[in-house]
């Protein structure tokens, strides 16, 4: 039986999506892994194509939540003081002063951020994991809630430069962004193509997201179903202990231990977004392929059978069983 989670944060959770949706039509799927990410602290990849809404809805994310945004245009001549900042000298003090970057903000908005060499995304390394920032040998802690939420675009590649793989990582999920149906095109035509501009209400603050955080840590998480979610992290490793043996020549490397805490993380918040006050086995599954699918490192000989992540993850997701 469902338990409903009647607080004020799991409330104020939902005004957020309902103020997002005035904006964004559709993609319920990513508005929903956005307030999932919000409501843990993760960072997030879009992948799609232009145009399908996601610089808007990370827009008007930060608007309903009256949090600090920024965004940063990432192209090839991009330096790492662009992002954290530098110093400046001040000739009437005598001394180097910090400019604070764009990163000293609470919600990050990376746009096309493979589009910057390896040394600009890795500036990003320390304030996504240590959530700081040092600059001249000082360290400044950024403000609560910090998220980093990136896009990239899969179609176009030249001029582009793969991210390490340490820093994809250090995403907590990977979305891919899909094309609306016909009646929600319908539907942006009718909103968007008066070129009037929609209004959202700031209904909750960074105060009020850090105390749900507070309710989403404490969510109630059976010890079957985390035993679940380490089976299905393990099997990424080793799918032939798993009884996934046709997978073994598929997968080069299989999740880390990040992985583990990011599927428990974000199968909370999933459950107290869908208004339960405990995580079932099909929280788990709904948010398990955005957890591993840029963490399930596969081999030339998927790649030759254009076998995809998704797939091998679908397939893990089919085998292990489920509490």
């Amino acid at each position: 039986m469902t338990t409903p989670v009647t607080s004020r944060e799991g409330a104020l959770a939902q005004q957020v999506v309902a103020q997002v949706a005035r904006r964004v039509v559709g993609q319920e799927a990513m508005v929903e892994r956005l307030m999932v990410s919000l409501l843990t602290g993760g960072h997030v990849l879009l992948e799609g194509v232009p145009g399908l809404a996601k610089t808007l809805a990370v827009r008007t994310l930060a608007e309903t939540v009256d949090a600090t945004f920024r965004r940063i245009q990432f192209t090839p001549d991009l330096l790492p003081a662009d992002i954290l900042g530098t110093q400046v000298y001040d000739q009437a003090t005598g001394r180097f002063e910090v400019k604070a970057g764009p990163i000293f903000a609470n919600i990050l908005l990376a746009d096309e951020i493979n589009r910057a060499p390896a040394k600009v995304q890795s500036a990003l390394l320390e304030a996504m994991q240590e959530k700081q920032v040092t600059i001249g040998g000082t360290t400044f802690p950024l403000e609560e809630p910090f998220l980093v939420l990136a896009t990239q675009n899969p179609i176009e590649q030249e001029g582009t430069y793969p991210l390490p793989e340490a820093q994809v990582d250090r995403f907590m999920l990977k979305l891919r962004v899909q094309y609306p149906t016909r009646d929600e095109e319908r539907e942006i035509m009718r909103r968007m193509a008066g070129g009037e501009a929609i209004a959202v209400e700031a209904v909750a603050t960074p105060a009020a997201i850090m105390a749900a955080r507070d309710q989403v840590r404490d969510l109630y998480l059976d010890q079957r179903v985390a035993d679940y979610i380490v089976d299905l992290v393990l099997a990424t490793r080793d799918p032939k202990a798993a009884g996934i043996a046709s997978l073994a020549p598929l997968i080069e490397y299989g999740a880390s231990p990040r992985a583990t805490i990011a599927l428990a993380q974000a199968s909370r918040a999933l459950a107290f977004l869908r208004g339960r006050t405990f995580v079932s086995p099909d929280d788990v599954k709904a948010i398990a392929p955005d957890v591993l699918r840029h963490r399930v490192l596969l081999t030339f000989e998927a790649e030759a059978e254009a076998v995809s992540s998704d797939e091998v993850v679908a397939r893990l997701l089919a085998a292990v069983p489920a509490p």
